[in-house]
């Protein structure tokens, strides 16, 4: 069965697994694993920020991020489909007490269109606190946000008195893309969450990237929430492993995408919009009467794992366990599963 649902399917090499049972470790609850202190000096220096906190996963590091930096009755501007809105399972609202407003379209925006979201200048408006940025994005396709625009969102933003978060569970990808160092990247940001468990392939953990000052609020918030691990360096040790070595991979898994996509804009009943297809995530819209689930079905029949993420559109994540010529015989399987749907139609 070939797995292109999301590029968290992938599992631990045998180097991992060595790095993983290797690992010294201690109690971090207590402050106390020499592994997860190395993934956070580590992390922090990479991303530029004071200190990190290793987390279970990105919606931690993300909810963590959203309730340091606003209080209850806030309001947080996103972008469309953002992750924080749409995948974390309603966690801003029940965990902070906040709501949320949408600027721009399609996952990214810019400085005008964040700046017209803001409110608080009237006491019967909610007071908005904090921008959320998501780089890449997700649901956009694996879109990479503009770092102009983002600079931009920041300074603005910082000018009216607002915080502004970096979403970055797949910044590595946007490094990939861009050439940027993931400095470079998170520079603009108050706080950034980066993502271990996707691209880069270890089996879990994110890290929140923060001010000195935060570090602390953080660290009991995680307890409270149920996220203080015991001898955690076992998963830091693979976070680490993949931060040394599978970096490099992603060039690979981007150009399978735009592979796949080219294929697959071919398809009689698809549509890709190749130009968007810029990291390795792709979407591929069905033409009627096809829907998404039909062809998920058949294609599951025929040994392909593809994901729905809307009615009529597919999407199609590679990553580091699937190989070229796993990638190539997916786009001939969506082809017969396209064919599948249609005859079923009939």
């Amino acid at each position: 069965m070939i797995d292109l649902r999301s590029d968290t399917v992938t599992r631990p090499s045998p180097a991992m697994r060595a790095a993983m049972a290797d690992a010294e470790v201690g109690d971090d609850v207590f402050g106390e694993d020499p592994t997860v202190r190395a993934l956070e000096e580590e992390i922090a220096a990479l991303t530029g920020k004071e200190s990190a906190l290793f987390v279970t996963s990105g919606t931690m590091g993300n909810q963590l991020a959203i309730a340091l930096q606003t209080r209850p009755g806030d309001e947080v501007i996103v972008g469309e489909d953002a992750h924080v809105v749409v995948y974390e399972s309603g966690a801003s609202p029940a965990l902070s007490g906040v709501q949320f407003a949408v600027a721009g379209s399609g996952g990214l925006f810019n400085a005008a269109a964040m700046e017209a979201r803001i409110q608080g200048a009237d006491y019967w408006s909610p007071r908005t606190s904090l921008v959320c940025v998501e780089n890449t994005h997700n649901r956009s396709g694996g879109r990479v946000f503009p770092q102009s625009d983002a600079v931009a969102i920041a300074e603005r933003a910082h000018a009216r008195g607002l915080n502004v978060h970096l979403d970055g569970a797949r910044l590595w990808n946007a490094s990939a893309a861009t050439g940027l160092s993931i400095k470079d990247l998170a520079a603009p940001f108050d706080t950034a969450s980066v993502c271990f468990s996707k691209g880069l392939g270890a089996p879990v953990g994110s890290a929140l990237c923060m001010p000195r000052a935060l570090r602390d609020r953080a660290r009991r918030l995680r307890k409270m929430w149920g996220g203080g691990m015991r001898q955690s360096g076992i998963l830091a040790a693979a976070a680490l492993h993949a931060l040394h070595n599978h970096r490099e991979h992603l060039r690979e898994d981007h150009e399978s995408a735009k592979r796949f996509a080219l294929c697959a804009s071919q398809l009689h009943g698809a549509r890709v919009d190749l130009a968007g297809v810029e990291t390795n995530i792709v979407n591929v819209d069905l033409e009627s009467p096809l829907t998404s689930a039909m062809v998920v079905r058949a294609a599951k029949e025929l040994g392909l794992l593809i994901n729905a993420s809307g009615p009529q559109r597919l999407r199609i994540v590679t990553h580091r366990d699937a190989t070229r010529t796993d990638v190539d015989r997916a786009a001939v399987i969506l082809e017969q599963a396209l064919a599948t749907a249609r005859s079923a139609q009939a």
